[in-house]
């Protein structure tokens, strides 16, 4: 399976390959953590206790997805 793909017995004839990606897991996936990060950097503006190095592990594995391990 292609996780950059988006899966649909209707994507061969109607999609072109940006839609194909936007719809994909590896962008779902992406765009979650991204935003996850963005409120944990809220958070430590707010005054909870996350530390730089949470936050630069957290920004550094944005787009690192173990799909398999996901499964």
């Amino acid at each position: 399976m292609d996780n950059k793909k988006y899966e649909s017995p209707l994507v061969t004839r109607y999609c072109s390959s940006e839609m194909l990606f936007n719809f994909s897991d590896t962008n779902k996936f992406t765009n979650w953590r991204t935003l996850w990060y963005y409120l944990a950097k809220a958070e430590k503006e707010l005054g909870l206790r996350i530390s730089d190095e949470q936050l630069g592990e957290m920004k550094a594995n944005l787009a690192n997805i173990d799909f398999e391990m996901a499964k």
